[in-house]
């Protein structure tokens, strides 16, 4: 119930600060933890992620979500009421700490100290409601821009998070369509860039740097964390896995290194 109340909390503050970035919340039953939303029709809302795997990939759309996903944090940032009411480490923990980076940590020795560490400092990090679940499976691209779903777990906390965790897919989603892979990465690249140019309640390299330490760690969650991605083979994984822990020892300080060392480490691959 506690869960259901915090995504209809975002949902509602978003949907008042950004018109047309949530579903619009039409009833809230907190006895039962149910709410209903508005219906958006599929055709003319369709998923990001679908778009994306179906080679449908414009670096308008993510420009887009860093635009509106830069707002929302920035509205946010040092309100003292909003913290109070996202107050909900708890719950990020347990829904994305422990079984992304935490397992990947159990699963990964050499890497391990450095993970654990990082979890620490992320949910020590208290700055501007985040989603906490920025992937493209819940973005719709809208007439009216982005939607964004299924903030069940938001927090007010580091939105870095937000910006790592969205780009993480634009890379993992290179592996699977690699004929797209340069459309990708410059999806990832506007989003980046976007997203940057609007941080305005601290400074851009520090919050870049800390998404650049995250990024690794997510990749590497998604093939040793307890929610693997599924399109991903069995030659894939450990591509993933050398790629992201030789990141994760020696982390840039700047997204955009990081998607040149994945760029020369797919070429490197060779074709499938």
């Amino acid at each position: 119930m506690r869960r259901n109340a915090t995504e209809w909390a975002w949902l509602e503050f978003a949907g008042q600060e950004c018109p047309h970035a949530a579903p619009r919340v039409l009833a809230l039953d907190r006895r039962r933890g149910m709410f209903a939303m508005e219906y958006l029709e599929p055709a003319r809302y369709p998923v990001w992620k679908q778009l994306l795997l179906d080679g449908v990939v414009d670096p308008g759309v993510a420009a887009s979500v860093a635009i509106v996903l830069a707002r929302l944090h920035a509205s946010t940032a040092a309100k003292e009421e909003i913290a109070a009411r996202f107050a909900t480490g708890r719950d990020f923990q347990a829904l994305r700490l422990d079984p992304y980076l935490l397992e990947a940590a159990r699963r990964n020795p050499d890497v391990s100290t450095v993970l654990r560490e990082l979890a620490a400092r992320t949910l020590a990090t208290n700055l501007a409601l985040t989603h906490g679940d920025v992937s493209p499976k819940n973005i719709l691209v809208g007439p009216d821009g982005p939607v964004f779903l299924d903030p069940e777990t938001a927090w007010y906390g580091d939105p870095a998070f937000d910006l790592a965790f969205c780009l993480n897919h634009l890379l993992l989603k290179c592996l699977a369509r690699p004929q797209c892979s340069d459309a990708y990465l410059d999806c990832y690249a506007a989003l980046r860039s976007h997203y940057l140019s609007d941080v305005a309640w601290e400074r851009a390299s520090d919050l870049e740097r800390r998404a650049a330490h995250l990024l690794p760690a997510l990749l590497l969650a998604r093939v040793d964390g307890k929610s693997p991605v599924e399109y991903l083979t069995e030659r894939d994984r450990p591509f993933v896995r050398k790629t992201a822990c030789a990141l994760i020892q020696g982390p840039p300080s700047q997204l955009s290194e990081i998607a040149g060392i994945w760029r020369k480490a797919i070429s490197l691959r060779g074709p499938q």
